[in-house]
């Protein structure tokens, strides 16, 4: 397949996106075509936004050769320093140097500049792969606000089959065993949904959370449905006064889940005449919210699945944008633990598609549609389950 792939974190970087590299380098191994185009900077919780009044320009990174350790991974211990690649302000003129493109945009906006603007050399895009994200997009408060799934829908409103693909940790041990685990996992689901993917157009895409753990390679598959969650009471920014220096430890901090509750504050507002206090805020989630509202949740969503069996779970979710409003219809599956009763789990006979599904009203113009979806066995090591 020629796939191009998209993120929301950027180039290759230990402290933000240290995942690509080792996902383009395992595609590449399973003999696809893979094409880059991302943000030259991370852009995360930015959706599927566009930014107006700006001209886009490139720049072209060159990732290490392959003789090194794929870039943005952190070195073991006494390894040493490790290339993280070279960008450049134009592109190489030496035919056949492994070249990125970078530009000063969104995740949605590599799509387009990706799909309309390079490669075309290499000829028609057969898929779109937005990832793999830093960092889960698991219930309705992330994954509406996800710069991983906002590359993913800018793709399927292209009417490009599209996969937002997620990396869920569990705590700041990045090993470098489990990350390659994850992008040769990541290409068997890649190239499993793919290879099955509705023909009818009832799927425009899916999202795919993978586990960072050890056992990740050993699942099968489970459905549930997406959580639709909300923000508490309160302000996700905090305030803050003097420089606004640091932020990539930031970044790094709130993935870390570190920051996970901010003060609702002094909302500035001018009272009894008095004039407004200068202010300076950062955006501070409050991951504390999202994990209460798992569990207080029944089971069998999509943040449920990854509390009680996370060492056990891959999640895809499956979406169909109608038309003219922008409705989803969303399911999602788990990989499951191996020792699952057999009869648990669906065979490529009994897989099927069904209908009934429930409006659950997001905003007006836009209501999530939650739904079943289901699609046949993607392959002999990935069977599908309900949950």
């Amino acid at each position: 397949m020629h796939i191009l792939l998209v993120n929301d974190d950027g180039p290759p970087s230990q402290h933000a996106s240290p995942y690509v590299h080792s996902l383009v380098r395992e595609l590449q191994s399973a003999g696809h075509v893979v094409s880059v185009c991302l943000p030259h900077t991370q852009r995360s919780w930015i959706g599927k936004a566009h930014i107006i009044g700006q001209t886009v320009k490139p720049t072209y990174y060159r990732p290490p050769p392959a003789s090194e350790p794929a870039a943005g991974l952190i070195p073991p211990e006494g390894a040493g320093q490790q290339s993280q690649g070279t960008t450049h302000a134009r592109p190489s003129t030496t035919p056949g140097v492994e070249e990125w493109i970078l530009v000063d945009g969104t995740p949605a906006s590599c799509v387009q500049i990706g799909l309309h603007h390079f490669f075309q050399d290499r000829g028609p895009v057969d898929l779109v792969l937005s990832g793999p994200n830093f960092g889960r997009n698991t219930t309705a408060v992330f994954a509406l606000s996800s710069g991983t799934l906002g590359g993913a829908l800018e793709a399927a409103v292209c009417r490009r089959r599209a996969i937002a693909l997620s990396y869920a940790f569990f705590d700041k041990n990045h090993d470098t065993d489990i990350i390659a685990a994850a992008s040769r996992q990541s290409v068997k689901v890649v190239e499993a949904l793919a290879k099955q993917w509705p023909a009818d157009g009832s799927v425009d895409l899916y999202s795919v959370n993978i586990p960072l753990l050890k056992e990740l390679e050993t699942g099968k598959v489970l459905f549930t449905e997406m959580l639709q969650n909300y923000w508490e009471d309160g302000s996700c920014f905090t305030e803050v006064e003097g420089s606004i220096d640091g932020e990539e430890e930031d970044e790094e901090r709130i993935r870390e889940g570190e920051a996970e509750t901010a003060g609702d504050g002094d909302a500035g507002a001018a009272v009894n005449g008095q004039a407004h206090k200068h202010k300076h805020f950062k955006w501070s989630p409050r991951f504390s919210d999202v994990h209460r509202s798992v569990e207080q949740a029944p089971p069998g969503n999509d943040g449920w699945a990854v509390k009680e069996g996370h060492t056990r779970y891959v999640l895809i979710v499956s979406a169909r944008i109608e038309e003219p409003m922008p409705c989803f219809l969303i399911t999602n599956l788990f990989c499951y633990q191996r020792d699952a009763p057999e009869s648990q789990l669906l065979s490529a006979s009994d897989a099927s598609t069904r209908e009934g599904v429930a409006n659950v009203s997001i905003v007006p113009a836009c209501p999530l549609v939650l739904g079943l979806c289901t699609p046949t066995i993607l392959d002999d090591g990935l069977e599908a389950q309900r949950a």
